[in-house]
């Protein structure tokens, strides 16, 4: 969440810079600044009413009991402490305003997030590796050759769950527990990340805390607990970003318990509300999924050099895995909404001829700890006793990686023209084989 004081004192750089997001995002600028002009228009009055209170309570002290003055006094009490209430209920409801208005803006685009108005505007920084030669001179898609190998099946997912869900069989389950072990293995022994399992089901207030609300509701599945208590009414988690970055919310942590690094592979559900029908064929979007995600607390002089490392950290697992790809640095307006600076993983993928998304790394900045009252304190300068003022922290997340959209890229660019598919080779000790070969008959 955006912080008001800085908005309304530097509302021209800030209209600007939302501004580079879209032309959408600047239209409620105005009214907080009206709303604030209000907000402070109406404390001055409920303080002037407040001290006028005291001036009369001290009065009626001094007046004897019984007298026409202590009446007098007692009745302006009374008529005082009636206007307080109605003042404070005033500026109350105005800062309920305010703060909807604050949840609906985007967080502002760092400086050296280039410019943009949409995907095609997003900049090529590094590729990696290079296109697979063995797939064959047409090469299939993650669909037919998961069929044909008998590990995704669509058709039985459809029966169990409806549209855009799938069913792992025999080694397509095998293949997904190995990347996931795999994935989690290398963050926490050589990434330094503290592996976490947490609940899938989370509190509207865990979603607000990291942005996915109220912004997109409409992307997220609630559950509803029987009969007529509605005190745990949750959402299953979009991703387990809301999870991690909510560990240390509402908390003060001191500067030497920086930088937190926690991962975790969650399943992840969203509904895709708005994606109108791209994508529906395969493992690329479904409403569940599994994901290894990696969150960081820093403290903002940290955060960018954090957010290289975060993003070197998902980048090893392609790598390792030796899977061509290339990172994307994210203009303006393609950015996520709580994202500040953003780079795009995309895996090549040789069915589709096309490089597809399988990680997003963002620097938040304090966003999200502005939400969720995450702040640290400084350490106290030598020979000094004085506690530091705590100050907001920067969280980063990004996926590291999406494991199905990871097992696609396996399938597609180890393919082979005879059906099979060539395991790379850090994870045959994960997964036990070489190779996944087609079935006979």
């Amino acid at each position: 969440m955006l912080d008001l004081r800085f908005v309304v004192d530097n509302l021209d750089e800030v209209r600007k810079a939302l501004g580079r997001r879209g032309p959408q995002h600047t239209v409620l600028l105005d009214q907080v600044a009206e709303l604030r002009a209000r907000r402070s228009t109406g404390i001055q009055a409920r303080d002037a009413k407040i001290q006028a209170q005291k001036s009369a309570n001290d009065a009626m002290a001094k007046a004897p009991k019984g007298t026409p003055e202590f009446a007098q006094k007692r009745e302006e009490l009374k008529a005082l402490s009636g206007e307080i209430k109605v003042l404070e209920g005033e500026v109350a409801a105005i800062e309920a305003q305010i703060a909807d208005i604050l949840l609906g803006l985007p967080n502002l685009p760092d400086p050296t997030t280039p410019d943009g108005k949409s995907e095609e505007d997003n900049q090529v920084v590094r590729t990696w590796g290079d296109k697979p030669t063995e797939v064959g001179d047409k090469p299939r898609d993650h669909v037919d050759l998961g069929t044909a190998l008998g590990i995704l099946d669509f058709e039985r997912a459809g029966r169990i769950s409806g549209a855009r869900f799938c069913v792992m069989v025999g080694e397509g389950a095998r293949l997904e527990r190995a990347l996931t072990q795999f994935m989690l293995d290398l963050h926490t022994r050589e990434h330094g990340y503290v592996e976490i399992t947490p609940p899938v089901l989370v509190k509207g207030e865990s979603l607000q805390n990291t942005g996915q609300l109220p912004k997109f509701e409409a992307d997220l599945f609630k559950t509803e607990k029987g009969g007529a208590d509605r005190s745990y009414d949750l959402y299953l988690s979009p991703t387990s970003e809301v999870q991690l970055v909510n560990m240390h919310a509402g908390e003060i942590l001191e500067e030497s318990q920086l930088p937190v690094r926690f991962t975790a592979r969650t399943e992840c559900f969203r509904s895709e509300a708005g994606s109108y029908g791209k994508d529906t064929r395969g493992l690329i979007r479904n409403h569940q999924f599994g994901k290894v995600e990696l969150v960081q607390i820093t403290a903002p002089e940290e955060s960018e050099a954090a957010h290289e490392a975060l993003t070197g950290h998902a980048e090893k697992v392609l790598q390792k895995l030796g899977l061509h790809y290339r990172l994307m640095l994210l203009c303006a307006a393609d950015m996520g909404f709580g994202s500040r600076k953003t780079y795009d993983l995309e895996v090549w993928l040789p069915g589709q001829n096309a490089f597809r998304e399988i990680s997003s790394c963002s620097n938040m900045g304090d966003f999200q700890a502005r939400r969720a009252q995450i702040r640290y304190r400084k350490a106290a300068a030598p020979g000094s006793n004085a506690k530091e003022k705590p100050r907001l922290a920067h969280t980063l997340n990004g996926s590291g990686l999406a494991v199905g959209r990871t097992l696609v890229a396996i399938l597609e660019q180890g393919q082979r023209p005879d059906g099979s598919v060539v395991i790379p080779e850090a994870l045959r000790p994960y997964f036990g084989k070489d190779v996944i070969l087609p079935k006979k008959g």
